[in-house]
């Protein structure tokens, strides 16, 4: 089966949710407001690759390289991003509703989150050094024998972490967030004075 090279196209408003795009590669492309909720993307190349409003929650990422791909007021409910490819993984999130989604095992190092909710997004074992998690909501987050070294989350807050379960070296906290380092203790850490 032959598969399609595409370079510097933009979809606008497409939906891929029966359709499906073609198989191959997608370079320099813009994506703005398309469907990809349930879509099967397995195997796709997307490379420098802009998706701005668009749903992709609960597609199929089975393979799926995402290669520098830039994710801007997109829906990514339910992804399971452990099922890309490793080879050359690299994204950026800004105001993205990635809640329920999965980074197990994946390699995050220097990823930015912006301004996004990371509600009960599952990181376990991923490698988040260096990574910055800036104005971000992460309720019930799971962060179990993650390598958080010099990630930066002080702007973000409703994270719970427990520093006995993961690599933390030189991680940046904000003194209001430093409770959700102490929650497995049920403490409570007074503000005032």
């Amino acid at each position: 089966m032959n598969k399609a090279y595409i370079t510097g196209r933009t979809f606008e408003k497409a939906d891929f949710t029966t359709a499906g795009l073609a198989t191959g590669e997608y370079e320099n492309c813009s994506f703005n407001n398309c469907n990809f909720a349930n879509a099967d993307l397995s195997g796709l190349v997307f490379s420098e690759c802009t998706f701005t409003g668009c749903d992709m929650s609960l597609a199929k990422l089975a393979k799926t390289s995402l290669k520098d791909a830039r994710f801007k007021d997109c829906k990514l409910l339910g992804l399971r991003f452990e099922n890309c490819s490793d080879f050359l993984f690299s994204v950026v999130f800004y105001g993205c509703n990635l809640n329920l989604s999965t980074f197990f095992r994946k390699s995050l190092k220097k990823t930015r989150f912006v301004n996004c909710t990371v509600s009960e997004t599952d990181f376990t074992e991923s490698n988040l050094s260096n990574a910055v998690f800036d104005q971000c909501d992460l309720t019930r987050a799971i962060f179990i024998h993650s390598n958080l070294e010099k990630a930066d989350f002080r702007t973000s807050f409703n994270y719970s972490i427990d520093p006995g379960m993961n690599r933390m070296s030189k991680a940046r906290f904000s003194l209001a967030g430093v409770a959700g380092l102490l929650d497995k203790y049920d403490i409570e850490v007074d503000q005032e004075g």
